[in-house]
C-alpha cells in the first residue's frame, strides 16, 4: 500500500491506485463510520426535537447493513482522489506523504461540500464543511498504518467489522448515555397567541379570544380527498391542548375551520422556550409530511 512508482521516468510517483490501497481505504472508511455518525447524531440530534418521527437513533442502529457499501463510495470520492493530489504536490514539498495525504483528503471533502452548497441552496456550508474535511482524516491514518503490512484483502474487512461492531456497541450506549433529552416548551394559551409562519406563504393566526384566521395553512384532509393533506384559507377556532389532545402525547393546539375546508387539525408544540415552533406531520409517522410554523 506504499506509494510506489510507476513504470515512468525515475522518481516519479505513481498516480494510479492499487487495488490493494483501494480496498484498505474503502475498509477504513467503512470502519470509522460508526464513530462519524455517532458524533453526527450526538451534535446535531441529541436532545433536539424529532418532530414525532423518532428515527435519529434507529437510523445508527441500521447503519451497519450499509456501510460496506458507504465506505467504498468515501475511498472512491474523498481518499484516494486525495492520494492522487497529494502525489501531484508532495514532490515538490517537504513533508512525510500521509501528511500531504490527510491535507488533500480533506481539501477534496472541503470540495464536496462546497459543491453541496451550489446544487442545494438550504445546504449550509458551515455545518457541513467540518464533517466532510474531517472525514478524510481517520482513513488516511489507517492506510500509513497498514503500509509495508502483510494484511490479507478480506482480512481488512473482518478487522473492519470488528471495529464497526464495538464502535456501535460502545459509542452508542455512550451517546444515549450522554445524550439530554428533549423537553418541549411550556407554552400558555396567552404566549401561543400571534402570528405562526410556514412555508409557501402560510400563516396561522391564533387571536387570543380563542379565533383562528388561515393562510394557505396545511390541514387535516376530508375524508374523500386523495392527498395526505391539504391547504386552507379561512377562519375558525382554536384551542389549547394539553397531552395531545387526550391522547397522551405533547401539548398542541387544535385549529378547526368554520367551512369545509379540511379537517380539524393538532398542531405540536416544538422548538425552544426562545424559538418556540408548532409542527403537524401528515401522512405516515416515518415518511409523511412534515410542516413546521415560526414564530413571527
Amino acid at each position: 500500500m506504499g506509494w510506489g512508482r510507476g513504470p515512468g521516468a525515475a522518481g516519479r510517483r505513481r498516480l494510479r491506485w492499487s487495488n490493494d490501497e483501494w480496498n484498505g481505504a474503502a475498509a477504513l472508511c467503512a470502519a470509522q463510520l460508526p464513530l462519524v455518525w455517532l458524533a453526527w447524531w450526538f451534535v446535531a440530534e441529541a436532545g433536539h426535537d424529532d418532530h414525532g418521527r423518532g428515527g435519529g437513533f434507529l437510523g445508527i442502529v441500521c447503519a451497519p447493513l450499509i456501510l460496506p457499501l458507504l465506505g467504498v463510495l468515501h475511498a472512491s470520492a474523498q481518499i484516494m482522489p486525495g492520494a492522487t493530489l497529494a502525489r501531484l504536490v508532495a514532490p515538490r514539498r517537504r513533508g512525510p506523504g500521509w501528511a500531504w495525504h490527510a491535507g488533500a483528503s480533506a481539501l477534496v471533502g472541503a470540495g464536496w461540500a462546497v459543491l453541496g452548497r451550489v446544487v442545494w441552496e438550504d445546504w449550509s456550508l458551515p455545518d457541513t464543511l467540518p464533517w466532510f474535511a474531517g472525514a478524510g482524516v481517520l482513513p488516511v491514518l489507517g492506510l500509513t498504518y497498514l503500509r509495508g503490512r502483510e494484511w490479507g484483502r478480506w482480512s481488512v474487512w473482518f478487522r473492519s467489522a470488528g471495529a464497526c461492531f464495538v464502535l456501535f456497541a460502545v459509542g452508542g450506549l455512550g451517546a444515549a448515555a450522554l445524550a439530554d433529552e428533549y423537553e418541549p416548551p411550556a407554552l400558555s394559551a396567552e404566549r401561543l397567541a400571534g402570528d405562526w409562519h410556514g412555508d409557501h406563504g402560510a400563516v396561522l393566526r391564533l387571536a387570543p379570544g380563542g379565533r383562528a384566521e388561515l393562510t394557505r395553512v396545511p390541514a387535516q384532509p376530508d375524508l374523500d380527498a386523495t392527498g395526505d393533506y391539504t391547504r386552507c384559507d379561512g377562519t375558525g377556532t382554536w384551542t389549547r391542548h394539553p397531552d395531545g389532545h387526550g391522547s397522551g402525547g405533547r401539548d398542541g393546539v387544535l385549529v378547526r375551520l368554520d367551512g369545509d375546508c379540511g379537517e380539524e387539525t393538532y398542531w405540536t408544540i416544538g422548538g425552544t422556550g426562545q424559538e418556540p415552533e408548532l409542527f403537524a406531520l401528515f401522512g405516515d409517522p416515518d415518511a409523511g409530511e412534515l410542516f413546521v410554523l415560526d414564530r413571527d
